[in-house]
């Protein structure tokens, strides 16, 4: 009976699949697959055959817009006014009116890069920067083009800045006096030479109607009167300083002169005008008789 026991004990040494199973265990990365990677396995197949269906689905996405919705619309993050500093009136309201926001609005409702462009559009605007304040504030700050001269165009009188860049339109040039007047095919692309012709002008100034620019290769000085300044091509400031000097020295302008002609600035000539040549032929018919 002891034999037949004794010969029925169990081997200690393991079977062959469960010596592999051992041996496995003892490798890291398999007992961590096995702790970590087959729940989450397990959790990850679930999920998926929970949001295959199509209910499932449109209730997480509601949820979500929900949630996304609540936190946007917090106080904290609505904008109750704008606020619009560097600009005149009248380009405030005009910055008012390309921006038609709704306040209030959550300011993640607010695409601050597209309203920065939309400012800059305006004609007046040369720079504008647009953040949202504490306290619930669009602010937008301009640098607003500043007019230097009025120019003149088939359809109307535009203000333009240094750079002739439009800054907007102008009814009437009484409005401007104060600004130089520019005219003519390129006037605008050569303003900065157009604007040394005023600062040469010296007493000249007030009677200065304006420049045009001729063929867009020189400018004409057009005065009051009638009288008018045809300047070359070439180093117009200098022929202009030396009609100046001789209107000074000799009162040339304040004669029957209607075109004082400095194209060819060694032989600058003058016309008359038609009582000065019509009483130049008189006198000359009066001494041949």
């Amino acid at each position: 009976m002891r034999a037949l026991k004794s010969g029925l004990r169990r081997d200690p040494a393991p079977s062959r699949w469960g010596y592999r199973y051992q041996r496995l265990m003892l490798t890291p990365l398999f007992r961590r697959m096995i702790k970590v990677g087959l729940p989450v396995g397990l959790v990850v197949f679930a999920l998926g055959f929970w949001v295959i269906h199509e209910d499932n689905r449109a209730m997480i996405a509601d949820k979500y817009a929900q949630t996304i919705d609540s936190i946007q619309q917090r106080p904290e993050f609505m904008v109750q006014m704008m606020a619009v500093d560097g600009a005149d009136d009248a380009l405030a309201s005009d910055v008012r009116e390309v921006l038609p926001v709704e306040f209030p609005i959550s300011s993640f409702d607010l695409d601050l890069e597209e309203m920065r462009q939309t400012v800059e559009a305006l004609n007046a605007v040369a720079d504008a920067t647009l953040r949202v304040r504490p306290g619930g504030i669009l602010q937008v700050d301009i640098v607003q083009r500043v007019p230097v001269a009025v120019w003149r165009q088939s359809d109307g009188l535009r203000l333009i800045d240094a750079d002739g860049h439009i800054v907007g339109p102008l009814h009437f040039r009484a409005d401007r006096a104060d600004l130089p007047l520019i005219a003519g095919d390129g006037a605008r692309e050569q303003l900065a030479e157009g604007l040394q012709l005023y600062r040469a002008a010296g007493p000249l100034a007030p009677r200065m109607r304006g420049v045009m620019r001729m063929g867009e290769r020189r400018w004409d000085i057009v005065l009051d009167r009638d009288q008018r300044i045809l300047l070359p091509t070439d180093d117009p400031v200098s022929a202009f300083e030396r009609v100046v000097a001789l209107a000074q020295a000799r009162d040339m302008l304040e004669r029957d002169v209607v075109v004082v002609d400095m194209r060819n600035p060694d032989r600058p000539t003058v016309r008359l005008n038609e009582q000065a040549v019509a009483a130049m032929r008189a006198i000359n018919m009066t001494d041949g008789e």
